[in-house]
């Protein structure tokens, strides 16, 4: 009997048409590892715990030990689930600070990496391709662009922004135009009229950009924009010796993507995903751990962004209708969870089936990423959460099974 199963979902393996999700987030580490506190990798660990990025980037690098602090202590500290591009010095000034990306290597594989240079700072390219089923044939790859453009305001720094963003679309003139491009980082941009943003985002370049919240205006210190804020986390930077004050009241970090990701299904962006991450959007000028500043982020949550950084992280999801790789245990096994009700009020029902006994832990998300419901199962074949306190909206089910597939439900 077990035989015949095995077969049928090997054969469902290549024909079922899925929707993937892929998970991204950049940021501003602040001069990791030397900025104050001491144990930043265990709490950038907390902050990844919660989120749980499949592409992780992020600028201000100081040095390869912290590369691979970054992945063996906050990353990989209980499996070996990511792996990191090769760390390089930056080729555009002397300084020290650098850009670098994560990924999960039973998504992806990097295939390419190089180096930008600016009259500022590097701006680094990794090109990522997914480990989806028809990759010979159909390969699918994931342009990234990681920088840190120039800081402050006056039109000499706006200038130099707008050098570095000119670098960038002179460079995607030598790239497929149909390419997949994602250009994060901190951009220091103070409004959407600044030279640079405009430049990015002109419709006659090579490959059009776009920025996937589409909120244009003057962001700085304009509490209209409270919401999509990422710095300043602390309004005194004095007891961490490193970073920017003020509280939160500037967007200077973006994920910005090639305008085919609106649309395209090999790879789109995920609507309302895009999110300033532990920002309650009622934190105007205030520490991001102010008491005051509730709402789906929690206060532990924001205590340790204010601990980590000056930035707050920016996330965003994108979904794509190619299938991942899974080997034959690891897919019979994920296809042991089933949701009975994917429509749900009150009660959400899984299945586990009987041919699966191993312990299982259940943990739910919402569409921003946040833990709601955790829960481990052991010899039950039935499970009935009571999803009755949850707000309405689209929740996603992740299982401790390897390479296990994210269930989604709808509460109503």
């Amino acid at each position: 009997m077990k035989s015949i199963l095995y077969s049928t979902l090997f054969l469902f393996a290549f024909t079922v048409n899925a929707q993937e999700t892929i998970k991204t987030m950049f940021y501003n580490v602040l001069e990791f590892p030397f900025a104050n506190p001491a144990n930043r990798s265990l709490i950038l660990r907390d902050i990844l715990d919660e989120y749980e990025p499949d592409i992780f980037m992020i600028c201000e690098l100081q040095g390869e030990a912290g590369a691979e602090e970054i992945l063996t202590v906050s990353l990989n500290y209980q499996s070996s689930t990511y792996s990191r591009a090769e760390y390089i010095t930056n080729q555009s000034s002397g300084s020290d600070l650098q850009q670098m990306v994560y990924f999960k290597t039973d998504k992806f594989s990097l295939e390419t990496s190089e180096v930008i240079t600016t009259n500022v700072r590097d701006i680094n390219r990794y090109q990522l391709k997914l480990n989806t089923i028809d990759q010979d044939s159909d390969p699918v790859f994931l342009d990234l662009y990681v920088t840190h453009l120039k800081s402050s305001q006056g039109s000499d720094n706006q200038n130099l922004r707008l050098d570095m963003v000119t670098e960038l679309t002179t460079h995607l003139e030598s790239v497929d135009p149909n390419s997949f491009v994602i250009f994060a980082g901190d951009f220091n941009l103070y409004s959407s009229t600044e030279p640079a943003y405009i430049k990015l985002l002109d419709e006659t370049n090579a490959i059009v950009m776009v920025d996937p919240i589409h909120t244009l205006g003057a962001w700085h210190n304009n509490e209209n924009f409270q919401n999509i804020h990422t710095q300043s986390t602390r309004i005194s930077s004095g007891p961490f010796g490193a970073g920017a004050g003020g509280g939160l009241d500037d967007r200077f970090d973006f994920i910005t993507m090639s305008e085919n990701m609106e649309s395209d299904p090999k790879m789109h962006f995920i609507t309302d995903t895009y999110h300033s991450f532990g920002n309650n959007g009622n934190c105007y000028n205030e520490n991001i751990n102010n008491e005051n500043c509730t709402g789906i982020y929690s206060q532990e949550t924001r205590d340790n962004l204010y601990n980590m950084s000056d930035h707050l992280p920016v996330i965003m999801e994108l979904e794509t209708n190619k299938e991942f790789i899974l080997s034959l245990p690891e897919f019979v096994a994920s296809n042991a969870i089933s949701i009975i009700n994917t429509l749900v009020t009150n009660q959400l029902i899984i299945s586990i089936s009987e041919e699966y006994s191993e312990k299982v832990t259940f943990t739910i998300y919402n569409s921003l990423g946040q833990k709601v419901l955790e829960y481990d199962a052991e010899n039950e074949n039935s499970i009935i959460f009571d999803v009755s306190f949850l707000q309405s909206g689209l929740f996603y089910i992740k299982t401790s099974i390897p390479n296990g597939a994210v269930l989604k439900f709808i509460k109503r």
